[in-house]
């Protein structure tokens, strides 16, 4: 399968373009630093153009009725289908996860624009009764406008189609400014929908810093609604600067993920679902397993497990299909976790790896060990979100104790729990805070007919995918139609009036 360097430019009104005189940034291979891509370094008049062509495509998309929305929705995914495997490389070069991961990043995005096609003939409202007679109650659900989509680098396909597909069957128009160090995958994806037969205008691409591209978007008063995945600092950042224009901004943000290893638990496949959770992707899912909370009784026996399965797990070549984990995604990323392993080695006990890998095909990348630490909560790296391949593992005496633990951070995405107590998973269920709970397997594996998002600092309430994607994307509008010819008087007194 060939793979080659490749140049982009914009994509605006329907075209691709580069303006002249355009400053570029190139995107590199986490394995290898090779470079994979050119891109423009978008300006605040890029972003002033796609956001004219957005809102100068919006009347005639909004019109199209939303079965055929659907349909566009459906033949892009047909297009990605057919274009899965070379995506699925790109993602594993460009952003470094294993092959079998960069495919199931292609699929999940297949999977959900599907089923965002099957909202085109949905997009449900409600009808109620009234209080008078002659008289029919209902909603309605309208999009929004134009929406400025931001996403980050770890899903490169997967995250943007989550916000593109819904925004899109909802009838608003978009315009997406990626993560720049995933921007050839955010390209291929634009791609995909162009190929599909989207109308000019409906879908833009702007590339470059969040700090020029993303603020310029969030900034403009014909941006209606914001979406964005990222940190939670940056998150903060987007809320206060949409809340000035009154904007409605859906936020996903980060995740401090727990399993819950009770006495009674299968130890083989939790071990399976940890070693997934915790080092699947690198640990750069905000689902990932970064904390392990293991009842005393099975505490050591566990641990041995965990130590002596790390002892074959591969780290390398992530497109080598008999790798188990590929590089972190960038040399700033490396710089974090690397500085985050330090803290740990002072205030916790490291277990298993802790280190830099180097020498040979190390050397051109940024792969970094496995690495557990056993620890007491409450130290940082217990609590911190670090976003790489580091589970800190807690001694816990008892249920309450695991429940209290894992509750005891500023986040609430995703949680989970092995035990073969059905009365324990299901209080588990009702007591862990966080947006998604498993029993019997990792904290990672969302599926798309789902909400996927949490409470505290993980968002600001809202979901993505599942039914209620379309939420985000659409006002309700409340119609009453009075059939009756005659002026009836809602919630005013007959009596009293007369």
């Amino acid at each position: 399968m060939s793979f080659k360097f490749e140049e982009y430019g914009l994509f605006i009104g329907g075209r691709w373009t580069s303006p002249a005189k355009a400053k570029r940034f190139e995107t590199v291979n986490p394995a290898t630093k090779q470079a994979v891509g050119s891109f423009v370094l978008g300006t605040p008049d890029d972003v002033a153009r796609a956001v004219a062509a957005a809102q100068k495509a919006f009347p005639a998309w909004k019109e199209t009725p939303a079965p055929k929305r659907g349909e566009v929705l459906l033949e892009a995914s047909r297009v990605l289908k057919s274009r899965k495997a070379l995506m699925g490389e790109t993602v594993t070069r460009e952003m470094g996860k294993v092959i079998s991961e960069g495919l199931g990043d292609v699929q999940e995005s297949i999977d959900f624009i599907e089923y965002m096609a099957g909202e085109g003939r949905r997009l449900f409202g409600e009808t109620v009764p009234s209080e008078l007679r002659s008289k029919f109650c209902l909603t309605v659900r309208q999009p929004k406008g134009v929406v400025a989509c931001i996403t980050p680098w770890n899903f490169p396909t997967a995250i943007p189609n989550w916000k593109i597909a819904a925004a899109l069957v909802c009838g608003n128009t978009v315009v997406f400014k990626p993560a720049t160090a995933t921007a050839r995958c955010a390209a291929e994806v634009v791609k995909v929908y162009e190929d599909a037969g989207l109308p000019p205008g409906v879908l833009n691409f702007v590339t470059g810093s969040g700090g020029v591209v993303g603020n310029a978007l969030i900034d403009d008063p014909r941006v209606r609604t914001v979406s964005f995945t990222g940190g939670v600092d940056t998150g903060r950042e987007v809320y206060a600067r949409g809340a000035k224009g009154l904007k409605m901004v859906h936020l996903e943000l980060g995740g401090k993920n727990p399993v819950i290893l009770m006495e009674d638990a299968d130890l083989r496949l939790a071990l399976d679902g940890v070693l997934f959770g915790a080092f699947g992707t690198a640990g750069q899912r905000c689902t990932a397993t970064s904390r392990l909370i293991v009842h005393e009784k099975v505490y050591d026996v566990f641990l041995e497990m965990l130590t002596e399965r790390l002892e074959q797990f591969s780290v390398g070549d992530p497109l080598d299909p008999s790798t188990g984990m590929g590089p972190v995604a960038s040399a700033d990323q490396e710089k974090k976790i690397l500085a985050y392993i330090e803290i740990g080695r002072k205030e916790a006990k490291l277990r298993y790896g802790g280190r830099k890998l180097t020498g040979g095909a190390y050397d051109r990348g940024y792969f970094i060990e496995p690495t557990i630490f056993e620890t007491k909560h409450g130290t940082r790296i217990s609590k911190e979100e670090i976003f790489g391949p580091v589970l800190s593992v807690v001694k816990v005496g008892g249920y309450e104790e695991a429940v209290r633990v894992a509750n005891d951070v500023e986040y609430g995405l995703s949680s989970a729990i092995y035990t073969q107590d059905v009365n324990r998973a299901f209080r588990a269920i009702q007591d862990l805070e966080a947006g998604i709970t498993y029993v019997n397997a990792p904290t990672i594996g969302a599926e798309v007919q789902l909400p996927f998002g949490g409470i505290k600092n993980t968002g600001n309430g809202g979901r993505e995918a599942g039914s209620v994607a379309v939420e985000e994307f659409t006002e309700l509008k409340s119609v009453f139609v009075d059939f009756s010819s005659k002026l009836q008087k809602a919630q005013i007194d007959s009596e009293t009036a007369a």
